[in-house]
């Protein structure tokens, strides 16, 4: 029996699925599914990039199935939101394909960040993620809106909820990455208004710098660090998503040019130790409070 004197039990980290982007990888996709499901992950993101490489839907939906790994979403439809005249009919076959390939994939969840188009139409953003949210609930999915950092509209998750709210559809849903709410000084405040039930999925990285202005592209797309490897309050992001009851995936989105050359087996080892990790000490404290 605990003593008066005894510390309160230790709460038990959150049942989420765990999952990898393959974007930390090297290698081809095979290998890279063989090391995600080698190191324990349940779940990964597959990249557009990720079927060409591979040749097939088939192969790739082969592989996943094989090794019993589910699929968090299907990625990446880039700058659709707002696209000018010259770009919106291209963009919208564009993302009914993208929806197909997914759909054929056994993806539930097609990723959409913010437009990062310097010619981004606000008035037209609102508009043009219901399309895509309907077209997705056609197949049966969902879109996960991620607002980037450098995104040109909409680069926060308040700005998003905006959007969201705006358009109404319960297939619409928010992406929480850690690199784009801390790089731009944000703070797990962002997080705490959104229920639980609007995020489709929750991204993690980290970084050890201040990124200077202009550099948030740069530094996301090659030099990201594994959670704790670096300055990003990642505990207190998880400790916030489960004071809100988040039960959905929480995975690894990586960029890093050097763990990209080493051997797979090696990185999704080590990236699947970060993960654990970083919940595990999320929950040796007491819930954050914005």
């Amino acid at each position: 029996m605990p003593t008066d004197q005894s510390p309160p039990p230790r709460p038990a980290p959150p049942l989420n699925e765990l999952f990898i982007n393959t974007i930390l990888l090297g290698g081809t996709v095979n290998e890279k599914i063989a090391a995600i499901c080698a190191a324990g992950f349940d779940a990964v993101e597959i990249w557009r990039q990720d079927v060409e490489a591979a040749g097939s839907v088939s192969s790739v939906r082969s592989a996943l199935t094989d090794r019993a790994l589910g699929l968090v979403d299907y990625q990446v439809l880039l700058d659709f939101d707002g696209a000018p005249d010259s770009k919106r009919a291209a963009k919208r076959d564009e993302a009914l394909a993208m929806l197909e390939t997914g759909h054929a994939l056994g993806a539930h969840t097609l990723l959409a960040p913010a437009s990062t188009d310097p010619d981004c139409e606000p008035d037209r953003i609102v508009a043009d993620i219901g399309w895509l949210a309907d077209r997705a609930a056609e197949m049966g999915m969902r879109i996960a809106y991620e607002p980037m950092a450098w995104s040109t509209r909409v680069h926060t998750l308040p700005m998003a909820a905006q959007i969201l709210d705006a358009a109404k559809r319960p297939n619409l849903l928010f992406v929480v990455d850690s690199f784009h709410i801390f790089s731009r000084d944000r703070t797990v405040a962002d997080v705490a208004g959104i229920a639980a039930d609007r995020i489709a999925l929750v991204q993690l990285s980290d970084y050890g710098k201040p990124i200077a202005p202009g550099q948030h592209k740069q530094v996301a797309r090659h030099s990201r660090l594994l959670p704790g490897d670096g300055q990003f309050p990642i505990g207190g992001l998880l400790r916030v998503l489960a004071d809100i009851g988040y039960a959905g995936p929480i995975g690894l989105e990586v960029f890093n040019d050097e763990l990209k050359t080493l051997d797979p087996m090696e990185v999704a080892g080590r990236a699947m130790v970060a993960l654990r990790r970083s919940l595990d000490a999320s929950f040796t404290c007491e819930s954050a409070k914005p």
